[in-house]
């Protein structure tokens, strides 16, 4: 409902006003009177209105004069209406000069105050369209200075623009929010949307510190995130400890979505100019997490640990281990693994130890990979493999895990020194030509080919500029596209022929590739 404040010095005129027609059916609704511009001024310092309609004639001050001291003031951004019983154009002029919409002549007909009420609501659904937009960029563009905050590419410009429109406070941190269940099998848009709700549950949780929510922040095609700039006034706002905010934002989130969640917490800075540093450990954090006990929130304190404490690095033990994945030594590598194993066993610290010493062999093991490609996302094949050597009844962490997590990666080493994209690429293209009606995936021929699926994916978009899913699309509606124009055959055998077994979802995505239905481009061909 809009909401209206009625003005004028004559009680039953007022009253007239508010039952000459049925103001809520046409979305508005009088919210107060005022005998007089002052009573008026006094509510509008007090509260919101959308619509003002005012005598012009009035003891102590005027229509006139109460929407000059309005807008001089910006007391309130209210339409406003002006009524009398004089049709003296001077008053109209002085009126529209302080951007009055309209000048209704007493009495007041209900034709015309319905008429005027619909332009009021017109105008307002307008405002409120443009003031949304406006929102949107403003947010878009705050997004796009905290994003070069976060990494580390940013000016003075970029710092003062971020602390002028967004509440900081000292204690900051970047926390990584995710989805934990993801599948290549989603129809195409399904974990946007489903993104797109995450983004609007934190949203809801933040409240009137929404900014602190970004979309999209690492722009990595499988992961579907949002970002969280966490300072320590929210948890103290809310009387309560960080962890105990944090703890509740993740089950408030998980009981909005219905679906498990992920929380990655960087370590904290102590000023918003250093959030790039709690970034860069919430990425470390995705690496890491797959040899670490399942947990709803990880912390980057409790999970990367540093050489302190007596805590002891391995590393005469991880060097020959990591020697013996970069040769591919599989028996080498089970009998390094178990001696690693061993040596911090006999240090009665084994779980600190273990998470330390596993955190090193990660990134040496991240750096012999860049040599080989420095193109190739590193972490994401870490976690990927390290998912795929993990199995039920194995710990997490443990010499049987990081034994089969050392022997792919050996294995995916090999992969990149061969350069294998150019003959499992061509064979790739070979199997789509010849059986892309078929249930193809990425995973599958991996498999087939003995490449490590993430490895794939990645050297493919290189080489193609597209996933696989997206290619595989393309080549069969272009197939398609063939058929509609040499066979007389119906739509739907067409969709099944090309491997579309809902003719639905083979429509639209011929709409999206070719921009038109199947019917209309076999017309128009």
């Amino acid at each position: 409902m809009l909401k209206v404040l009625l003005v004028d010095d004559e009680p039953f005129i007022l009253q007239g006003l508010k039952v000459l027609i049925d103001w809520n059916a046409e979305g508005f609704e009088v919210v107060a009177t005022a005998e007089n511009g002052q009573e008026a001024i006094a509510y509008l310092k007090e509260n919101q209105v959308d619509l003002i309609l005012t005598d012009i004639k009035m003891p102590m001050m005027s229509g006139i004069e109460l929407l000059e001291i309005i807008r001089r003031d910006h007391i309130s951004d209210a339409y406003f209406v002006i009524l009398s019983g004089y049709s003296d154009f001077t008053y109209a002029q002085q009126a529209i000069r302080y951007h009055c919409i309209d000048y209704i002549l007493k009495p007041v007909e209900k034709e015309q105050l319905i008429s005027i009420l619909r332009k009021v609501a017109a105008m307002s659904e307008t405002k409120e369209i443009r003031k949304k937009d406006r929102q949107k960029m403003e947010a878009a563009y705050l997004a796009r200075n905290m994003i070069g905050l976060l990494n580390g590419k940013y000016d003075d410009v970029n710092l003062e623009y971020v602390r002028n429109h967004m509440q900081i406070s000292e204690g900051v941190r970047y926390i990584d929010i995710e989805l934990t269940e993801q599948s290549d099998e989603w129809e195409d848009g399904m974990a946007r949307g489903l993104q797109r709700d995450l983004y609007q549950a934190c949203q809801e949780w933040l409240r009137e510190d929404s900014n602190h929510a970004i979309f999209d922040v690492s722009h990595d095609e499988k992961s579907f995130d949002i970002g969280i700039i966490y300072c320590d006034y929210l948890a103290a706002k809310s009387d309560l400890t960080e962890k105990a905010y944090l703890t509740a934002f993740h089950s408030n989130l998980e009981t909005i979505l219905q679906r498990p969640v992920q929380m990655l917490v960087g370590k904290k800075v102590q000023d918003i100019s250093g959030i790039s540093k709690s970034y860069g450990t919430a990425c470390i954090l995705k690496s890491l997490v797959a040899f670490h006990a399942k947990k709803d929130i990880y912390y980057y304190e409790n999970e990367v640990q540093v050489n302190q404490n007596g805590i002891v690095l391995c590393k005469n033990s991880l060097d020959a281990l990591v020697a013996a994945i970069e040769q591919n030594e599989k028996i080498q590598i089970r009998k390094n693994v178990d001696g690693l194993y061993e040596e911090i066993g006999k240090m009665g610290v084994a779980g600190d130890c273990v998470n330390l010493n596993i955190n090193y062999l990660l990134f040496q093991l991240i750096h012999l990979a860049t040599e080989q490609d420095n193109e190739v996302n590193q972490e994401k094949i870490l976690q990927f493999i390290s998912e795929s050597s993990f199995e039920e009844g194995i710990m997490r962490g443990s010499s049987v895990h990081l034994s089969r997590f050392c022997c792919e990666y050996a294995d995916y080493l090999t992969q990149l020194r061969k350069n294998v994209s150019r003959g499992v690429l061509l064979e790739i293209e070979k199997e789509v030509r010849e059986h892309y009606a078929d249930n193809l995936s990425l995973r599958d021929l991996s498999k087939k080919y003995f490449v490590n699926s993430s490895y794939l994916g990645q050297i493919f978009r290189k080489k193609y500029g597209q996933s696989f899913k997206d290619y595989l699309s393309n080549y069969r509606i272009n197939e398609a596209a063939k058929q509609l124009l040499k066979t007389d055959k119906k739509i739907s055998q067409i969709a099944e022929d090309v491997g579309y077994k809902d003719s639905d979802y083979f429509i639209r995505k011929f709409i999206e590739i070719k921009g038109c239905t199947p019917s209309k481009y076999r017309k128009e061909k």
